[in-house]
């Protein structure tokens, strides 16, 4: 689902890359030599000047979460940025078999790099290696493919790391309180995503003795179900400090029934990254203090590193001659301090 482009968004290894300039050039080793060329023992790397020209494939899920649905704008946004890219995309769908053929399509269309969201990594992972077999890298988007043979490099979110920063947050606006009670309005259950975040929350409240979780409830990523789930945890818990809502979708539904119920005597912190979660938080006027990222610009990331496999192209600020096989978007805590940053970003 539901890690940015952003200046604290994304990291590559040890660096930090910005939104304006994910891919920038790098120098000769001459000191006297001004131009962008690559040195005797370098390999170029991609800048925002036109290039080789690029046909990108791209094959995301149906659109139906907000967040989906903003990881193919980024995508499509993105590529029209680069007058030499391409993008051939499909259809999203969540049926397997349909998002397979889809793929294959753009195998036989001889793209020149794919982006791939699988609607299931696993079921998906056959026809990433089909791709890889033929010659064309695969960016494996979010949703892992089953092996790394399937794939040239993915790219996706931190859901532990989610969860831990959420506990990080809380526990630091609570840790002057005695006996600080928290509670958890999960996602689904049956995913190892869930299982991550809440891994990652628990870990993260280690830190903080003095507080203690008092209930868990799982939701759906849906807004009927996060106010219907959120209204049994304030009927069971008459009093409490923090809540974490791991989905900001959901998250409009439990705003909804700790409005009904009158309750303002907490701090919420939501995730994801909703452009409605970051307008309640700059109008501080609700429980909603902050929301930790999984941020749907990783999808503009993906084609940026799709546009400089295709050229050839490494990194500027990596040492190594080309691009990672692994990203990990970070999982910013995004409160009153700094939201208008993040505004741009926010998912609707």
């Amino acid at each position: 689902m539901t890690q940015l482009t952003s200046r604290r968004g994304l990291l590559f290894g040890a660096a930090a890359v910005s939104a304006g300039a994910v891919l920038t050039g790098c120098t000769s080793n001459d000191p006297d030599d001004g131009e962008d060329k690559a040195g005797a023992n370098e390999q170029p790397a991609a800048d925002d000047k036109p290039g080789k020209p690029v046909t990108i494939g791209y094959a995301g899920p149906q659109a139906d979460h907000g967040w989906l649905n903003a990881v193919n704008d980024q995508a499509q946004k993105r590529a029209e940025k680069y007058s030499e890219v391409t993008l051939e995309v499909t259809e999203g769908s969540n049926d397997t078999a349909q998002q397979i053929g889809q793929i294959e399509t753009l195998i036989n269309k001889k793209v020149d790099v794919l982006v791939v969201l699988p609607a299931d990594g696993k079921a998906l992972t056959q026809v990433g290696l089909k791709a890889m077999r033929a010659g064309i890298p695969v960016i494996n988007l979010d949703r892992i493919f089953n092996s790394p043979q399937a794939y040239r490099c993915w790219v996706g979110g931190d859901n532990y790391g989610m969860g831990l920063n959420a506990a990080h947050y809380i526990g630091e606006k609570l840790k002057d309180t005695q006996d600080a009670k928290v509670i958890e309005l999960a996602g689904l259950d049956n995913l190892e995503l869930t299982k991550q975040r809440t891994q990652g929350f628990d870990d993260g409240l280690k830190n903080y003795p003095n507080i203690k979780k008092v209930a868990r409830q799982a939701a759906e990523f849906t807004v009927e179900s996060g106010q219907a789930k959120m209204a049994q945890l304030l009927q069971a818990q008459s009093d409490f400090d923090a809540l974490w809502n791991h989905d900001d979708d959901q998250g409009v539904g439990a705003l909804r029934a700790i409005e009904q119920a009158g309750r303002d005597d907490f701090l919420m912190v939501g995730g994801a990254g909703a452009l409605s979660a970051f307008q309640a938080i700059k109008a501080d006027s609700g429980v909603l203090k902050a929301t930790v990222l999984y941020p749907p610009t990783m999808a503009a990331s993906a084609i940026d590193l799709a546009r400089a496999l295709g050229q050839g192209k490494g990194i500027s600020g990596l040492a190594e001659f080309e691009i990672p096989s692994t990203v990990t978007c970070y999982s910013a805590v995004v409160d009153k301090e700094n939201v208008d940053q993040y505004m741009s970003t926010g998912f609707k």
